[in-house]
């Protein structure tokens, strides 16, 4: 499950991500909100922790476009703004929590999982298309209620396309999905496994389709007989 974090203090910014892995979560790191701005446009992360006071902006800025754009994901703003007015204006804003630094590392995470388990979030739900079930809380996907085994990769995979039923996924969000924005990644690498997943689904018998849209991306679907 990624995370994103929209903080430019660099030492604050790897704690936050060495914490963030000792629980579970990978995590890409930003620090303009133009750059968080055109990354939230195309790539899905389960929550956004967000600084205020950027380089090239107020992070306040980023959180009223995201709710303008009707954009659910939910947001923690981790700040040195600490009066009561800065609090009011953060979460009317859109802000779904507001935290002052400093803070304790592990209240931050507590609040994070919070957020995720409430409904329409990542945690405590599931997914279903077909008789393909993913459990988003285990990250566990089943096939007729049986358990399957997938590699980290496929399991990230599967789930982006899942939460996007109907919907295209283009190669691009697929790549940042799995392998975050940072280091280089072979050309074929989406592809690989792409093609690993729509195996591994069709060998265990699941009733869906993973469509490659040449030029344009992936598409899962419920695979009707014909």
């Amino acid at each position: 499950m990624r995370l994103l974090v929209v903080e430019d203090n660099e030492e604050l910014a790897e704690l936050l991500v060495r914490g963030l892995q000792s629980a579970g979560y990978e995590a890409d790191v930003l620090s303009r909100v133009e750059d968080a701005a055109s990354v939230l446009q195309t790539t899905h992360y389960a929550a956004l922790i967000l600084d205020l006071g950027l380089p090239d902006g107020d992070g306040l800025a980023l959180l009223r476009d995201l709710r303008h754009r009707r954009n659910p994901i939910p947001v923690l703003v981790l700040t040195a703004r600490g009066g009561l007015n800065d609090r009011v204006q953060g979460l009317r804003s859109g802000a779904d929590d507001y935290m002052v630094k400093p803070f304790a590392l592990e209240e931050l995470i507590a609040r994070i999982e919070a957020q995720l388990r409430r409904p329409g979030h990542l945690l405590g739900s599931s997914l279903r298309i077909a008789n393909l079930e993913f459990d988003t809380r285990n990250r566990q996907a089943s096939i007729d209620d049986t358990p399957q085994v997938l590699s980290a990769r496929e399991t990230e995979v599967l789930e982006l396309l899942m939460r996007s039923k109907g919907r295209v996924v283009s190669k691009k969000q697929v790549e940042d999905h799995i392998f975050g924005h940072s280091g280089e990644v072979a050309s074929n690498a989406v592809e690989v496994y792409v093609h690993r997943l729509r195996k591994q689904l069709a060998d265990k018998g699941a009733r869906v389709a993973v469509h490659t849209i040449r030029g344009v991306g992936y598409l899962i679907a419920e695979d009707k007989p014909t």
